[in-house]
């Protein structure tokens, strides 16, 4: 019709994928004598595995440490399908000891992990042969922690990483016992990020610390249930590529270090070498179990994805309206696939994006809150996810 003009907008692309939570970041480090040519101390190398040949095929396989090789064979032979290889530079342990110069060897790599968004799980299996000693008091004092409470305090600023730890070489017993404890008091705020394993594993008389083939159990455990497969328990799985664990525990044993959350390992007649228990290292009772960590770090990461394209629009009740829908509607796929509690969808969750959490001041800086409540299935408590989009 004369003097109107129809113009046919196209919305935001919001459909978007699922996010994965199978995809591994396995941490080595390069001593100085096997430098490549012109590096320097913080400089790394990284692989993109898709298969264990692909790092045998690699020229710069033999740059990395022997642990970090193990683990990525123990990775794929317990299902694993995607595996970042890193190797770091370091001039000595002591780059790793002393946090001050941890960091300083280690920001560029955490600048690294940082851009790649689709990591879900960290090891770092060299960190477990570091020095660990027992002091007189009893106090034990290990080597790896600088480098796991950075590990730790970085998967929870990610809040979709989660990390796998191997116990320090030759702690077994009360010391174990207390180093655990002592570690899960400090930083309580990071430890629903990480669980810690024992013993170390054996094929043969090979002897190594078990992250890589846990890596690959919870890639399995995801994969055989696609595409939440985050609200399995990673336990109750036989291991591959193990003959025996390095120290033979009986049900009664096991059964006193999984109330400590030190998940056993241990040999189960007629299956193999099974990995028992599935417990992080908090304290809180919403987090005290893997899957419902993961839960929440999957939720999270989905509803940031699926919300970015907010960030460019108008900041108004309409925007309000339209990402309390969407999420809604992403909330009742997890609801449905028995991630999140509740007799019907939701019932057991809310989600809040209106004036009351959007007041002007907020408003004028670019910034659009988000509030999510939920409860993750085999929790007691809800969970709130607070997501700040856009912004200075």
């Amino acid at each position: 019709m004369p003097g109107i003009v129809i113009q046919h907008a196209r919305l935001p692309d919001r459909n978007i994928g699922v996010v994965r939570g199978d995809i591994a970041g396995i941490i080595g480090f390069i001593p100085r004598t096997r430098w490549p040519e012109g590096a320097s101390s913080g400089d790394f190398i990284e692989l993109l595995l898709r298969r264990e040949g692909d790092l045998w095929a690699h020229p710069d396989r033999g740059l990395f440490d022997p642990a970090s090789r193990r683990a990525v064979r123990s990775f794929f032979a317990n299902g694993g399908d995607t595996a970042h290889l890193f190797g770091v530079c370091v001039g000595s342990d002591e780059d790793i000891r002393a946090p001050a110069s941890a960091m300083g060897v280690l920001a560029p790599l955490f600048d690294r992990l940082r851009a790649e968004e689709d990591i879900a799980l960290l090891a770092a299996p060299a960190a477990a042969y570091l020095r660990c000693e027992v002091g007189r008091d009893g106090t034990v004092r290990a080597d790896a922690e600088v480098l796991y409470d950075e590990l730790l305090t970085h998967c929870r600023e990610m809040n979709n990483r989660f990390l796998v730890m191997d116990v320090p070489r030759g702690l077994h017993a009360e010391p174990l016992e207390r180093w655990v404890a002592q570690f899960r008091d400090r930083h309580p705020e990071d430890r629903s990020f990480g669980a810690v394993y024992y013993p170390w594993l054996l094929e043969g008389d090979d002897h190594f610390p078990p992250s890589g083939a846990m890596l690959g159990a919870y890639a399995r455990t995801e994969l055989a249930h696609r595409p939440f497969g985050v609200g399995w328990p990673p336990a109750n799985l036989v291991l591959q590529g193990v003959t025996h664990p390095e120290v033979e525990l009986d049900w009664a044993e096991a059964g006193t270090l999984a109330e400590q959350h030190i998940n056993p390992i241990v040999i189960q007649p007629g299956r193999g070498v099974v990995v028992f228990g599935a417990r992080t290292l908090s304290r809180d009772p919403g987090f005290l179990h893997v899957n419902s960590r993961r839960i929440v770090n999957m939720v999270s990461e989905q509803l940031r994805r699926d919300s970015e394209w907010s960030v460019f629009e108008t900041n108004n009740p309409h925007l309000w309206d339209v990402l309390q829908r969407d999420v809604r509607v992403r909330l009742g796929e997890f609801w449905a696939a028995g991630l999140l509690s509740g007799g019907k969808a939701g019932e057991d969750y809310e989600v809040t994006c209106s004036a009351e959490n959007n007041p002007p001041h907020l408003r004028d800086r670019g910034q659009v809150n988000l509030m999510v409540r939920l409860r993750p299935v085999g929790t007691t408590e809800q969970i709130v996810i607070d997501l700040r989009l856009g912004g200075e």
